[in-house]
């Protein structure tokens, strides 16, 4: 059955080291036991990466302009664009929606390492870490930290199991439309 082909479209984690994948079938067929080699689009991974990434440097950007009491409320990354729910208390102006669109920009610009470690869920949020509300956590959470450092508080950490950038400036350029 090497001319199978199963395309994922999802990934759920189930269990610590279990991963059910969703999608369809668009070759063939397969059967419980089969064997199969797991092929991952780079290209599309990579363009999914650079939107993952931004909406952290969005949220830390809506935040920084807006409000500490903006709050991600969901999101849609795919290799295409991103799409960023949040919640505000009125419409943003035209001026604001530049400068956030160019805080974004400038945090790309900085060209600064991405870090991912994992940690005490508590010792995360001790340190600054956003975890989004409704999420579920283990005792140990994946914190990842991006962007320029000011006042020794980096510009964004959240908790987060994604995919992401090496470098902000491998995202290239941001555009809110």
């Amino acid at each position: 059955f090497e001319d199978s082909i199963f395309e994922v479209k999802n990934t759920t984690k189930i269990f610590d080291s279990f991963f059910l994948h969703w999608g369809r079938v668009i070759k063939g067929k397969f059967y419980k036991n089969d064997k199969v080699k797991a092929i991952v689009d780079s290209k599309k991974r990579d363009l999914i990466k650079c939107n993952h990434s931004s909406t952290h440097l969005l949220h830390s950007s809506l935040r920084k302009i807006l409000g500490k009491h903006v709050s991600q409320k969901g999101s849609l990354v795919n290799d295409k664009k991103l799409r960023f729910d949040f919640s505000h208390n009125q419409s943003i102006s035209p001026e604001d929606i530049k400068k956030i669109e160019n805080l974004v920009k400038s945090q790309i610009n900085d060209n600064s390492d991405i870090k991912i470690k994992v940690i005490d869920h508590q010792k995360a949020i001790e340190e600054g870490a956003i975890a989004l509300f409704g999420e579920k956590y283990g005792d140990e959470v994946r914190v990842v930290s991006m962007g320029s450092i000011e006042d020794d508080v980096i510009f964004s950490k959240e908790l987060c199991g994604g995919t992401h950038v090496n470098k902000t400036g491998d995202i290239k350029d941001f555009k809110i439309i």
